[in-house]
């Protein structure tokens, strides 16, 4: 077999597992909204759920501000990450704009960086 040959095989080999994992993602989605008129949830379980997307944001943010990377915790003013998050905390709590929130934060990490790394 050449080299090629074999390189075919595994990117078609790729292509398929990705157009399964689609499929599978695709079809549990269509079957519970298909059902959701269907499904009369508990109002102690809907309110449960609106608490999800904010600690699944949470779960993604916190490790990437607090342990960049990945060995220990940074706790210094050295950090942008956490400096811009800081600010787009306040900004977030003091103007309740998401656009606002994520245009300062980021200016802020960017400026950070750049004075940290002059």
């Amino acid at each position: 077999m050449s080299i090629a040959y074999k390189k075919l095989i595994v990117e078609t080999m790729e292509f398929y597992l990705v157009l399964g994992m689609a499929t599978v993602t695709f079809s549990i989605r269509y079957f519970v909204l298909g059902m959701s008129d269907r499904i009369q949830l508990h109002p102690l379980i809907i309110e449960a759920l609106q608490y999800v997307p904010p600690a699944i944001l949470t779960a993604i943010v916190v490790p990437e501000v607090l342990i960049p990377n990945g060995d220990r915790l940074w706790l210094d003013y050295t950090n942008a990450r956490l400096v811009g998050a800081i600010a787009a905390v306040i900004i977030g709590y003091w103007r309740k704009n998401l656009l606002l929130t994520i245009v300062v934060g980021m200016l802020i990490f960017f400026l950070w960086q750049w004075a940290i790394d002059r």
